[in-house]
C-alpha cells in the first residue's frame, strides 16, 4: 500500500522529492525495501502534521511542503498538483487544502466525513464533522495538505483553540489563529484504508484499473510492437506490488 502511495506521488508534477516519514521501523524497513526515502520521527507526535513538521525542519532547501496519507494508495497526482499551485502563485497564502462535491447524501450527516465551507474567494470558513447549515451545495475535505515551511515549523505551537477540541480536527488551530487555507475542488475521491473491509475495495479497484491499462496497452501493442509489451509488464509489476 505504501508503495503505491509513494509511486502515485512521485508522479505529481510539482513534487521535487517523496520522503516516508515514520515512527516505525517495520514501516521504514518496507519502504526501504522498495527504494523510498525514509526519515525516522519521535514516537511523541499527537499529530501527522507534527510529524512531518520535524522532518521538514531537516530540509531547508525547500519551501513548501506536502502531507500525504500513506493510507491513501489511489491518490491522485493531479489532486496534488491542484492543491500545491495556489500556494506557488500567492506567496501570501500558508496552507492549502482540497474539498469534493458531496454526491451521496447520506455522507452530508456521517461525523466520518468531514465538511468544510468556504468564501468566495475560496478560502475555507469552517471544518466541521457536523451537518453544516445553509452551506447550498457540500463539499468534504479532503485530507491532502499543503504548507509553506516556515508555517508549518511554527504550527504545533499555535494554541489549540476552543472549536479544534470540540471537533478534533487540526485544521481548525489554523483558521482559529487568523490564518487562510486555500481550499481547491477536486473530483478525486478520496480512499483511506482503515479496515479490512477498505483494503479489500481498494484492491478491487487497483485490479479493475490494472485491467483497463492492460487493454488499452495490448491495443497500443498492436500497433507499436514488443516495447508497449515490456511497458505493460512493467506496469503490472508496479501495480500487483
Amino acid at each position: 500500500m505504501l508503495e503505491h502511495v509513494c509511486e502515485r506521488a512521485s508522479m505529481a508534477r510539482y513534487l521535487t522529492a517523496v520522503v516516508v516519514a515514520t515512527d516505525d521501523p517495520r514501516i521504514a524497513e518496507e519502504a526501504r525495501r522498495f527504494g523510498a526515502r525514509v526519515k525516522m520521527t519521535r514516537e511523541d507526535h499527537v499529530s501527522g502534521t507534527d510529524r512531518v513538521a520535524e522532518v521538514a525542519s531537516a530540509f531547508e532547501d525547500y519551501e513548501l511542503v506536502v502531507n500525504i496519507q500513506g493510507d491513501e494508495p489511489l491518490i491522485d497526482p493531479g489532486a496534488i498538483d491542484a492543491a500545491v499551485l495556489p500556494l506557488l502563485e500567492e506567496p501570501a497564502i500558508p496552507m492549502g487544502t482540497l474539498k469534493k462535491r458531496i454526491e451521496d447524501p447520506r455522507e452530508i450527516a456521517d461525523p466520518n466525513v468531514v465538511k468544510v465551507v468556504t468564501d468566495r474567494f475560496e478560502n475555507a470558513i469552517y471544518f466541521s464533522r457536523s451537518t453544516i447549515p445553509y452551506a447550498g451545495t457540500h463539499y468534504k475535505h479532503i485530507g491532502l495538505y499543503v504548507y509553506r515551511r516556515n508555517f508549518l515549523l511554527k504550527y504545533s505551537d499555535l494554541p489549540i483553540g476552543p472549536l479544534e477540541k470540540a471537533e478534533s480536527l487540526e485544521q481548525l488551530r489554523a483558521l482559529e489563529n487568523g490564518f487562510r487555507i486555500r481550499v481547491v475542488e477536486t473530483d478525486y475521491e478520496s480512499f483511506g484504508v482503515d479496515t479490512p473491509a477498505d483494503l479489500e475495495r481498494v484492491r478491487q479497484l487497483i485490479r479493475a484499473g490494472n485491467s483497463a491499462v492492460q487493454r488499452g496497452a495490448r491495443t497500443h501493442a498492436s500497433r507499436v510492437g514488443t516495447r508497449a509489451d515490456a511497458w505493460t509488464l512493467e506496469q503490472d509489476g508496479a501495480t500487483n506490488a
